[in-house]
Parts: C-alpha cells; sequence; structure tokens
C-alpha cells in the first residue's frame, strides 16, 4: 500500500509539474487535460518576429563561417506532453510536442494537441511537394523515369540496394553527373545494406545520402527548363523560389508567412504553421483537393508512395510500414515531425515532437489513427512487431511502456 502511496504521489507531481493529465484512454479519447480535441480559441495564432532565410550570397556550406541567423520567435510554441515512458512504477520520459489534424477539402482545424498556428520545419515531410516541380515540368516523360523513381523524389532512402539500383537509373537516364549533388559523400543508412558497403570497400558516395532522390529530381528539373545546375540549392535558384511558393501554396498560407532555413542536405527547408503541414497531407491523400492544376501530379506522387514503399523509407521505417495501408500517405521529417493523409477520411495530420524522439512517433500516430478511424488489424499487428508498447530488456523482460500521454 505504501508504495502504491508514494507511485500515486509521484504521478501527481509529474502532472503537475507538466501541466497535463498523464492518462492513456484505450477506448476513445474523451476526457480533461491535454486533448486531441477540436480546435478553439485556445490555439490562436501568437504573432511571432522569425528570421528569414540567410542573405543573398551567402555561404550556407558548414565550415564557412556564415553567420547563422539569431533565434527571434517571441515565445516558443505552446506545446503538450504526447507520449510518455515508464519504467517499472516510475514516469522515466516525457515526449512534449504538438498534434493537428485538418480537413483535406477546407483546412478546417478538426483535432489539435498544443498550438496549431505555431510554425514547424516540415524537414522531409516536404519531400513529395518539392517533387512536384519535376513532375508538372514533365520530367518523368522526358528521362523515362518511372514510379519508382518518383517514390524517390519523395524519399529519404537507406542505401539498400533496391534503392540504390533505382537512384543509378535516376542518375543515367537524366543525364547527370553524381558531382553536381550538392551534399558531401555519405554511407548506407541501413544495418544490412552498411554490412555489405563495408565489406565491399567502403567508398562513401553523394547518392548514399538519405535526400539523394530529392537532389536527383531537381537537377532532372534544371536541365528540362534550362536552368543552372550551379546554386540549385540556393533561396534564389528558381528552383527554390518556385518550390516556396508551392509550399506555401499547399499548407495554405502566403509565402511571405513561410521561414525559411537550411535543412540538413543542403536545400532549403520551411516552417509552416503546423495545421498547413496536416493540410498539404490531407491534399496529397486526396489530390482532388490539391492547388489548381496539380492534382494530376500530386496524385502520381502519391501513388508512386504507396506502390514503393520500402523505397520511401526502408525496412522497419514508421513510414514505410503506414505507405503499405493503401488508405494512407506518410512521410517522415528530421527531429520529430511525421505527416500523414487518410484518404477514406479526407484528413491531414500533422505531428511534431519537440526534443525531436522518432521512438515517441509511433504510438502518437497510432492515437490519430485511431481517433478518426483508420486504425486497422493489419496496421496492429505490423505496430505490435515493429512498434510494440512494452518495453522489454535485452533479457526479453518487460521493463516499461509507451503510452499516449493526451485524451480528446
Amino acid at each position: 500500500m505504501e508504495q502504491e502511496r508514494l507511485m500515486r504521489k509521484r504521478q501527481a507531481q509529474a502532472v503537475a509539474h507538466n501541466g497535463a493529465v498523464l492518462t492513456r484512454r484505450e477506448n476513445g479519447f474523451a476526457g480533461a487535460g491535454p486533448s486531441l480535441s477540436a480546435g478553439t480559441d485556445e490555439t490562436a495564432a501568437v504573432k511571432r518576429a522569425v528570421s528569414g532565410p540567410p542573405a543573398a550570397g551567402a555561404d550556407a556550406r558548414a565550415g564557412s563561417g556564415a553567420a547563422v541567423p539569431a533565434i527571434t520567435a517571441a515565445v516558443p510554441p505552446r506545446d503538450e506532453p504526447l507520449v510518455f515512458v515508464t519504467r517499472g512504477s516510475l514516469i522515466e520520459n516525457i515526449h512534449r510536442g504538438r498534434i493537428c489534424a485538418v480537413s483535406a477539402d477546407d483546412g478546417k482545424v478538426l483535432a489539435a494537441v498544443g498550438d496549431p498556428e505555431a510554425p514547424a520545419f516540415l524537414r522531409s515531410t516536404a519531400k513529395p511537394v518539392q517533387a512536384l516541380g519535376a513532375l508538372l515540368a514533365g520530367a518523368a516523360e522526358a528521362f523515362g523515369l518511372d514510379s519508382r523513381h518518383v517514390a524517390l523524389m519523395c524519399a529519404s532512402h537507406r542505401g539498400t540496394a533496391a534503392q540504390m539500383e533505382a537512384l543509378e537509373e535516376m542518375l543515367r537516364r537524366a543525364g547527370l553527373d553524381e558531382g553536381q549533388l550538392a551534399m558531401h559523400p555519405d554511407s548506407p543508412l541501413d544495418e544490412e545494406a552498411k554490412i555489405a558497403w563495408i565489406r565491399e570497400g567502403g567508398k562513401k558516395r553523394r547518392l548514399y545520402h538519405q535526400c539523394a532522390g530529392k537532389h536527383l529530381g531537381m537537377l532532372a528539373w534544371c536541365r528540362l527548363r534550362g536552368w543552372p545546375p550551379e546554386g540549385y540549392t540556393r533561396p534564389g535558384h528558381p528552383a527554390q523560389t518556385e518550390t516556396l511558393a508551392r509550399v506555401a501554396a499547399w499548407a495554405g498560407v502566403p509565402p511571405e508567412a513561410v521561414v525559411s532555413a537550411v535543412d540538413g542536405c543542403g536545400l532549403p527547408t520551411f516552417a509552416v504553421p503546423l495545421r498547413g503541414i496536416a493540410l498539404a497531407y490531407g491534399r496529397l491523400a486526396c489530390p482532388e483537393a490539391a492547388p489548381e492544376g496539380e492534382a494530376e501530379a500530386a496524385r502520381r506522387a502519391a501513388e508512386a508512395m504507396n506502390r514503393h514503399p520500402g523505397l520511401v523509407e526502408g525496412p522497419g521505417r514508421l513510414a514505410s510500414v503506414l505507405l503499405e495501408d493503401p488508405n494512407l500517405v506518410a512521410k517522415s521529417g528530421a527531429q520529430g515531425v511525421f505527416a500523414v493523409g487518410l484518404r477514406r477520411q479526407r484528413v491531414g495530420a500533422a505531428i511534431v515532437v519537440s526534443d525531436g524522439a522518432e521512438s515517441a512517433l509511433p504510438a502518437a500516430v497510432r492515437a490519430v489513427l485511431v481517433r478518426f478511424g483508420a486504425w486497422t488489424r493489419e496496421l496492429e499487428e505490423r505496430f505490435v512487431r515493429l512498434f510494440p508498447d512494452v518495453i522489454a530488456s535485452a533479457a526479453g523482460e518487460p521493463a516499461g511502456r509507451r503510452m499516449t500521454a493526451f485524451e480528446g
């Protein structure tokens, strides 16, 4: 009894400290505390002064000595506990963040945890939208690119044999040179691919970078449009000015509201309100709701992702697992960003984990899919196998559990 009393006391202290009721609801989301609930006036936008892209001509490459813009956001985004991790009888970790789900048709916020108006960088969730420029320009037809290559334009690949084979084909068919890729040479991320790579001598290549497919798509687009490949990653390059305008349109915000920064691969990355990321994925899932003239290209990109889920990320990756379900289109981004579109439900959802922990995403994604009636027996079986709630020790003993920390 004393142990139970202490456990309740510590849990109450954790709740008070984090301003949240950390209670898992297995059947529904009704209750008090942080909730995956309909948006209200409480989630109205807070005006923020945010920094823009680097000055024209500034060298953003690592080691160049270029200044990093100062943080000028007035306040950090209002986040809430999303997932907590137990060990024994105690809460060991709390992953905070934000969730927003919107209608694919009108962008109305249907449910939210935390502030849906605060900005979040799309990171690699932007890739399907970034691929549209090449598709709209006819690069696939001009260079004989099939659905595998389109999937890789939208991908964060892991360097598997199938991914590398398709990337090599893209390089040849588009008449590109690997040295044109802006990023530094890299090694495979997939464990089996890395073992094979080491056995073969371990030579790094630009094609091994997880964003190589996106870059090849952009270079093919530049070649088709007659734009210079030099500087294709710079904010002022025609490919990037057009891409920024496209991201803004898909997110339902004016271009001047988009915040630009440098992504890990060297291309610009864009921040929009979290609801804008959700809207973009609702439109990818339901391309008839896409911005004017872009429905067919969006359908082509999303269908390629579903046709080749293993190419989009890789074995055991959350997005690839979800893409096996024809009802869903999904993609992860660095630093805990994830987006998913639900076709039958005509809903888009976006999640950002404030501490960037990917381990928190499966539980949060599951809660969203359950909330909107998109959870299936097949998904349950895959999640039990790949993303179990129970945390086991190396000896196979149950040690703790991951649980959603919000209600709705």
